[in-house]
């Protein structure tokens, strides 16, 4: 993670394009060649950054309450990874904003961002698949096909929700405006879109279980 810090910090204050591998390793106190052991290019040494961003959420709708419904785990979730000084300190935030918004403008960064979504993707739908058979995971002795292809599309819509929220919100870009003219954080952001969630047949996926 040392190396990962060192990278978003040179990436925020001077630029992607100004900042070169070597620089990176300098800054973590490593040689180059031991950077290069760990990361191909200089764009996937804020991948572990981007990860533990996602796996915060998906970890924070799995220690929900047991009572909560899906959409409202999910939007526990939000509420305690995406508001600024709750699950991540406000210090983190100031670059983590802009981190996030030089993905819209560099290729390479953004594939970095892509695959960390499609993996916390992942993970939400075993988190998800979790709640939803009430940690009974097993059917008849054998494992429930977390990955069938409702389970997945309510992972991926989920995921889209959060996801497109933070990418608004890091790019300024964002829709919509609290009372008094001040723009939406993230939460609320993601909080918004989540509410589509709502209607969405949660009751259906786990009474399929016994189809399977």
């Amino acid at each position: 993670m040392v190396i990962a810090r060192a990278a978003a910090g040179l990436f925020v204050r001077h630029g992607l394009r100004a900042t070169r591998a070597e620089d990176i390793a300098q800054s973590a106190g490593i040689a180059p060649r031991t950077f290069y052991r760990y990361f191909a290019t200089k764009e996937e040494a804020v991948a572990p950054l981007y990860a533990a961003g996602a796996e915060r959420w998906a970890e924070a709708v799995r220690a929900a309450p047991p009572a909560l419904s899906v959409p409202e785990a999910l939007e526990h979730g939000v509420r305690h990874t995406l508001t600024p000084g709750v699950g991540v300190s406000m210090n983190s935030w100031t670059w983590l904003r802009p981190l996030i918004g030089l993905a819209e403008s560099s290729p390479a960064l953004r594939r970095v961002w892509a695959e960390v979504c499609q993996t916390s993707e992942r993970t939400l739908g075993e988190v998800l698949a979790e709640r939803i058979t009430k940690g009974d995971t097993t059917l008849a002795g054998r494992p429930l096909p977390v990955t069938s292809p409702q389970l997945r599309f309510a992972a991926a819509v989920a995921s889209a929700a959060v996801r497109t929220a933070v990418e608004g919100w890091a790019s300024g870009e964002a829709e919509g405006e609290k009372e008094g003219g001040s723009a939406a954080g993230p939460a609320e952001l993601a909080l918004r879109n989540l509410r589509a969630l709502r209607s969405f047949p949660w009751a259906e996926l786990g009474a399929a279980r016994g189809a399977l």
